[in-house]
């Protein structure tokens, strides 16, 4: 609804009864904190995202095993706030470290990865660089054809991107 101030009251609401409620670090942190996060990024607050999206990683580096796939999707989380703020080799770094977790945590052509090649191609197309991100994109495609059903929605997007670069 884009009442972004009423969104983080209940966030913060929320992560104040996980402090009462839950021992140090319990990983439901590394989630208020990734949630406080995006709403941050949703007002342009990049810096303020960037700030609690650490904070959820470094709660996920105690809570969960190594590799875990919630640190992928952390990886993610900022990679998307520094591409917001058009730090596209911050961002890649993050997505190639996202990566690189999925490629340990899931089988080879589980969609995650051609998620993630997407999110991959996608700086590169926004960096200029876009044999890279035609490279990524049908990495991607190979993925999804393997993984989904013929008709898959996320074909079609792949399809798309491919078409737009």
């Amino acid at each position: 609804m884009g009442e972004y101030s009423k969104a983080l009251s209940s966030y913060e609401r929320s992560l104040e009864i996980r402090k009462i409620a839950l021992p140090p670090n319990h990983p439901d942190f590394a989630q208020s904190y990734n949630n406080i996060a995006l709403v941050y990024s949703h007002m342009g607050e990049y810096s303020k995202a960037l700030s609690s999206l650490e904070r959820s990683l470094e709660i996920q580096k105690i809570a969960l095993p190594p590799n875990h796939p919630d640190f992928a999707q952390s990886y993610n989380n900022i990679a998307s706030v520094y591409s917001h703020m058009g730090e596209y080799s911050k961002a890649l770094s993050s997505l190639e470290r996202s990566l690189e977790i999925y490629k340990i945590a899931f089988p080879p052509n589980h969609p995650s990865l051609a998620t993630s090649y997407n999110n991959i191609a996608m700086v590169y197309d926004n960096m200029g660089e876009y044999s890279k991100a035609l490279s990524s994109l049908e990495r991607s495609l190979e993925i999804r054809k393997i993984a989904l059903p013929p008709n898959h929605p996320s074909l079609a997007t792949s399809y798309n991107n491919i078409a737009s670069v």
